[in-house]
């Protein structure tokens, strides 16, 4: 768990660990792959090799014993067939085929042929080194014979273990030497019937010779077995070996021709190749440790697993050469941003070089400066809120109305007006409880056009003679929050800087209607004395200006005014709202208010509240 936490938690790790999975695996799939297929075609080839040398060593022992055998057509010499048909014994017959013998080793050279022998069906024979000899039994109890019989035309070699049975024939021993006895049935030319047969001793030791001197690997061999798979010819150290690995139940895995397989006798698995002599029909059988004959391939497989480990190596080696040089810059922002995090919006980065990370430090500089400009820009207008809240307190306690509508109340009642001191008193209970409205800056549409209704009364009260209003919006947009205190400083402007410098009635229009289902646009319309293009010109360059662009101080006490109506409902709702001047001299003005249509309900409480 502590191994994943530090991975996931550090962006090193996390390189780190992708960096060598990234390398390793490709790396380890290729030298898989390259393995695999190295090792089965080294295997391969070193398979092949091996059975071309056990080829190689069955085409010479079928050389040589395809040479011996044609000292075998001595049998076929007038002087042999005269020998066996007849019962006597005439030494100059005798001594006829023993030059015969010689003529063919001279026609024929082997030096590994011990001895050429004939023998008739009676028992009579003739050799080289014994000359005319008789046998005191059948020949045909020799099975080799017999054989024969059944099968004139084929060949017996009789291998060593064997060639004592033709050693009893003729009663010649060959002491320390092993013998390979090459018999032949002898034919009458015209009706091939056998009368007799044709035997050559050959050594061994020259079978012996050709797997002494091939080898497979550093310690495999060859041997020889007969057809029963018994080892007949084995290098004179590996007699023992090739005894026991035949012993070992290898006779059903040659059944073939020719092959290889992998033998596993003791756990440690060998190879084995074979093949069969055509002549013979002994098998020539190689046996190696099967380590031996793809040592190669784990040599390659060595120097695949070394070049991988050697690869990974150096690309951890980059990459924490890589990456010291790209965390470390990172490691600073890091360190940086922390600082600025905790209101040090000093700790600037001092980027080098020209790539993305050099650029993110200079995107972070100057977002640190961007974030001071707006900290400072922030706190200006939070200024402005507060001198436009302020404001707005003077206007909602303005003593100089109060004071007018309670001189008003106190003629009317010295005057005997019951009804409209009444009427007046409950105006401006009205107007001050709404006003007031516990500190809220929110209430609804319909609670604010009671408030600015109640102004009006209380200005029609004073100013009958030149003042009438009307209000005239949509009752579904009552619902609708506003700030509070936005219609009635209007209304105050367009009574005091419009009707009153006019001559004759004049009249104050409120109307409103909700614009793209997205805002509500109120119009504050009078029909005073206007403004000329000079003095709307300026004005509208006024509420064009940024919010602390402009210092309330000089603006006329006695209106609320538009500046600072027009700074409110942008410090809340954006650069998309607020107010716009419309006015001609001499025929009125015009005053469009546009708001965010926001949730419905808004402002509920503070309805009810004023109510009360």
């Amino acid at each position: 768990m502590k191994m994943i936490h530090w991975v996931s938690s550090s962006l090193r790790a996390r390189l780190l660990t992708m960096f060598i999975i990234l390398t390793s695996v490709p790396l380890i799939t290729v030298g898989l792959v390259s393995y695999q297929k190295s090792f089965n075609t080294i295997s391969g080839h070193s398979k092949a090799a091996t059975i071309l040398v056990a080829d190689q060593l069955a085409h010479s022992i079928d050389v040589l014993f395809e040479d011996t055998g044609k000292l075998l057509e001595v049998g076929k010499s007038p002087e042999a067939m005269r020998f066996l048909f007849s019962q006597s014994e005439p030494y100059e017959d005798a001594k006829e085929i023993v030059r015969t013998f010689d003529l063919y080793r001279q026609t024929y050279k082997n030096d590994s042929v011990l001895n050429i022998s004939m023998i008739n069906l009676y028992g009579k024979g003739i050799s080289e080194r014994k000359g005319v000899f008789h046998v005191a039994y059948n020949p045909l109890r020799n099975r080799h014979f017999l054989y024969l019989m059944n099968h004139p035309d084929e060949i017996v070699i009789v291998p060593p273990a064997n060639a004592t049975e033709w050693d009893r024939l003729d009663g010649f021993t060959y002491p320390g030497q092993g013998i390979i006895s090459i018999i032949a049935p002898v034919k009458q030319p015209i009706t091939h019937e056998v009368v007799g047969f044709t035997m050559i001793d050959l050594e061994d030791s020259i079978v012996e010779q050709f797997c002494n001197n091939v080898t497979i690997g550093k310690t495999g061999f060859f041997y020889v077995v007969d057809k029963d798979g018994s080892p007949i010819f084995a290098p004179s150290a590996q007699k023992e070996t090739a005894r026991t690995i035949t012993a070992l139940g290898l006779s059903a895995s040659l059944s073939e021709a020719r092959g290889s397989f992998v033998h596993s006798p003791s756990g440690k698995p060998s190879f084995v190749v074979f093949t069969t002599s055509k002549e013979t029909g002994w098998k020539i059988v190689g046996t190696a440790p099967l380590q031996e004959i793809v040592e190669d391939a784990h040599e390659i497989r060595q120097l695949i697993i070394i070049s991988v480990a050697l690869s990974i190596v150096f690309a951890i080696g980059l990459h924490f050469v890589i990456t010291t040089r790209l965390i470390r810059p990172v490691q600073l922002l890091k360190t940086k941003m922390r600082q600025a995090a905790a209101g040090h919006l000093d700790a600037k980065v001092t980027p080098t070089g020209t790539d993305e990370i050099a650029d993110l430090g200079d995107s972070f500089n100057i977002m640190l400066e961007k974030i001071k400009a707006l900290l400072e820009q922030s706190i200006r207008e939070q200024e402005q809120v507060q001198k436009a809240e302020l404001r707005t307190l003077q206007a909602q306690i303005n003593p100089h109305f109060l004071y007018n509508t309670l001189d008003s109340i106190i003629w009317m009642a010295e005057a005997g007006k019951n009804d409209q001191v009444i009427q007046l008193v409950k105006a401006l209970s009205q107007f001050f409880r709404i006003s007031l409205n516990k500190g809220r800056d929110w209430i609804t549409l319909k609670t604010e056009l009671e408030h600015v209704q109640s102004y009006l009364v209380i200005q029609q009260m004073r100013y009958r003679d030149i003042l009438e209003y009307q209000i005239d919006v949509d009752p579904l947009l009552g619902a609708y929050p506003i700030l509070k205190m936005t219609l009635q400083p209007l209304v105050e402007n367009a009574l005091y800087h419009g009707i009153k410098n006019k001559r004759g009635k004049g009249v104050i229009r409120i109307t409103g209607d909700a614009e793209n289902g997205r805002d509500i646009t109120l119009f504050v319309e009078d029909n005073g004395i206007g403004m000329s293009e000079e003095r709307l010109a300026d004005v509208r360059k006024q509420l064009e200006k940024p919010l602390h662009a402009n210092e309330a101080e000089n603006e006329p006490a006695s209106g609320f005014g538009l500046l600072n109506v027009h700074r409110r409902l942008r410090l809340y709702f954006g650069n998309g709202y607020g107010l716009e001047v419309d006015s001609v001299r001499l025929e009125g003005t015009r005053i469009t208010v546009r708001i965010p249509m926001r949730e419905r309900g808004h402002g509920r409480d503070e309805e009810s509240d004023a109510g009360r």
